[in-house]
Parts: C-alpha cells; sequence; structure tokens
C-alpha cells in the first residue's frame, strides 16, 4: 500500500506478478480509499458497488469487510452496506497520548544523532515539501509519518517501533483529514520538522523534545475544537 516508507525496489526479471486474492485487492481498494479520503467518513459502501469497482464477486467484498471492520475503519450494516467511521475527537486524544509517551522517548534517545539518521530525515523533509507544493496532501500525510517513524526506529527498540507501526492508518487518515480542513497548517507541520531536523543535527535533545511535544500536541486542541 501506499503507505510505506521503504523505497521500491527495481525489478530485473521479467516474470509474470502473482495477482493478489480478490479479498486482499477489495481491502487494499477499500482502505486506501479510506486513508485517502475518496471514502469519507459518512460514506456508505455497498457491497455491489465494490464488487463491481474491484472486479470481483461479493463473497470476497464481505471478507475485506469484516478486516477492515475489526480494524476500527468501518462498521457493517447487515443488507444494508459499511460505513466508513469518521475519525472521532476520542480517537485523536487517544493518538496524540500515544505518539507523544514514543516520541519523546525517541527524541531523546535519537541524540547524539548517526549520520545516517540525519541525511535520512533531510531527504524525507525535502519530498514533503515537493508534495505538499504539488497539493498531495495524501502523499504528504504518508511522508510525514515516516519522518516521525524514522526516529523512533532509530532508537533500535523493536517493541517500540511495532507499537508506532500500529498507529499508522490512524495517523495518516488523521493527516490527510486534517491538512484538507487546514490547508495552513502544512506550512507550519514542514517548519516544525525543520526545528526537529536541526535540534538533532546539533546534539541538542531537549530542544528536539520541546519541538515534538508542541508539533504531535497541536493535534490534541484539534480534538478539543482548540485549534490554533
Amino acid at each position: 500500500m501506499r503507505a510505506s516508507c521503504i523505497y521500491p525496489v527495481r525489478m530485473t526479471s521479467m516474470a509474470p506478478v502473482k495477482q493478489p486474492p480478490a479479498a486482499d485487492r477489495v481491502y487494499t481498494h477499500v482502505k486506501q480509499g479510506v486513508l485517502d479520503r475518496r471514502y469519507e467518513g459518512g460514506t456508505l459502501l455497498t457491497e455491489g458497488e465494490l464488487a463491481e469497482a474491484v472486479g470481483v464477486s461479493r463473497t470476497p467484498v464481505r471478507e475485506a469487510l469484516l478486516r477492515l471492520q475489526a480494524e476500527g475503519l468501518l462498521r457493517l450494516y447487515p443488507k444494508k452496506g459499511a460505513l466508513v467511521l469518521p475519525v472521532s475527537a476520542q480517537e485523536i486524544a487517544d493518538v496524540v497520548e500515544t505518539r507523544l509517551l514514543v516520541e519523546e522517548h525517541a527524541a531523546r534517545k535519537a541524540v547524539p544523532a548517526p549520520p545516517g539518521l540525519i541525511e535520512r530525515l533531510e531527504e524525507l523533509l525535502a519530498r514533503q515539501k515537493e508534495q505538499a507544493a504539488a497539493g498531495d496532501f495524501a502523499a504528504a500525510s504518508v511522508t510525514d509519518r515516516c519522518f516521525h517513524a524514522e526516529i523512533v526506529r532509530s532508537g533500535g527498540n523493536e517493541i517500540l517501533s511495532r507499537l508506532y507501526d500500529q498507529l499508522r492508518d490512524r495517523q495518516l487518515r488523521m493527516g490527510v483529514a486534517v491538512m484538507h480542513s487546514h490547508p495552513d497548517r502544512i506550512a507550519k507541520t514542514l517548519a516544525e520538522h525543520g526545528e526537529i531536523l536541526r535540534a538533532l543535527r546539533s546534539g541538542d535533545a531537549e530542544a528536539a523534545v520541546g519541538v515534538v511535544h508542541r508539533h504531535v500536541g497541536w493535534f490534541s486542541h484539534l480534538a478539543r475544537g482548540e485549534v490554533r
């Protein structure tokens, strides 16, 4: 899916690519649609429409929708379809609380920052600026998440990295929604990413933690309707 932070590998073989199972194709189609807001909160999806869009029967559609319901993205209504659940204030608050716990710890542990981390963050920041300038908010949200994930992974704690990865889809969905609702926020996001990068480059752990707290904590104001 588009959410990956890993570069694509150039294939040298001409071997045919095996198509994923039908249920997986439906799952990917619907999930990406929810994350990039093609299917916004409150949209009712029907099995027939999805089966036609992906080119499959209704049986794999049901299987895919059940998986997405288990992930908290949809709610199924028998004989009606699946409702795309909107992002709630409680979900935002829960994600912010978890992110602050993980990311403030990760920022302290990232100092002194290895050259490879600094180079990767510089690359991601440049990419996000290009995506934002092009108005591709979905791609910019993916890169935003990758920027923070790189710092978390740099600490070498696999348990924390896996916990952070579990927040991926919720972060992406919230990020795209925020960028569409508050387009002026993208400039501040880019500026704060630059501040985090400079603090890590200079070896100032407390400055990095301070920017992370301000940067991530902004979402808590959004959840309470106190957007600044």
